[in-house]
């Protein structure tokens, strides 16, 4: 009966507490979108991760990790650092561009 009761204090302790919530994500402009003018995106460059996985860095602003791991993931280029350097400049397909905008995806 005790723990009830002590339960029940608390609880309408809780409820005279002023819930501050804070507001979600808000809706952005495009200009601090990645890629705004939806170009088409290309290799812009190449760094490792804490990991020593190769990324690729898009001209959008996005990045790309690129594994070679076969038999999942065959890109025995990104080993090569010549065939790395022929790459920048290439078009590349962006899955977050692919995807929409961020501001397409949050309410107003």
């Amino acid at each position: 009966m005790e723990t009830a009761l002590l339960a029940a204090i608390s609880m309408g302790r809780d409820l005279l507490q002023k819930n501050i919530e804070r507001p979600s994500l808000a809706k952005q402009s495009r200009e601090s979108e990645h890629n705004p003018d939806k170009r088409d995106s290309t290799i812009a460059g190449f760094h490792q991760d804490e990991d020593g996985h190769w990324v690729a860095e898009l001209s959008c602003g996005h990045t790309q990790h690129l594994r070679h791991q076969p038999p999942w993931q065959s890109r025995p280029w990104v080993l090569d650092p010549a065939q790395r350097i022929e790459k920048i400049g290439q078009p590349f397909d962006c899955g977050w561009c692919a995807q929409g905008s961020v501001s397409d995806n949050l309410g107003d």
